[in-house]
């Protein structure tokens, strides 16, 4: 279970938007469910284009359903990975938030 992994996501999410709503963040976590299970999964690559095409797929456009052009989607991608690029290790839980907070789709979490 998500219990078990070592990361504190809302703590994680709550460096980037310090009001992120723990409802919404435990949603995304059962979201993601699995993907949390190893360190890799739940990690975001951003310099691979592989993997965030995948973000913008399956989270932006299958579960956020935004119609946004290619384009618009992976900028806000690359917004996220540069708001977070102090760290190396970005979690998938909070690339996830800080992209539907951006696109105002938070409530397809709550």
């Amino acid at each position: 279970a998500a219990e078990d992994a070592p990361t504190d996501w809302a703590a994680d999410v709550k460096l980037y938007a310090p009001d992120a709503d723990d409802g919404v963040i435990s949603r995304i976590v059962s979201y993601c469910g699995i993907a949390l299970r190893t360190r890799d999964a739940s990690l975001v690559s951003f310099g691979d284009p592989v993997e965030t095409g995948r973000v913008r797929e399956n989270f932006c456009k299958k579960k956020l359903a935004l119609t946004d052009s290619d384009e618009v989607i992976d900028a806000a991608i690359a917004a996220v990975g540069k708001r977070m690029s102090g760290t190396t290790f970005r979690n998938r839980v909070t690339v996830y938030y800080l992209l539907a907070e951006h696109f105002g789709k938070l409530g397809v979490f709550g």
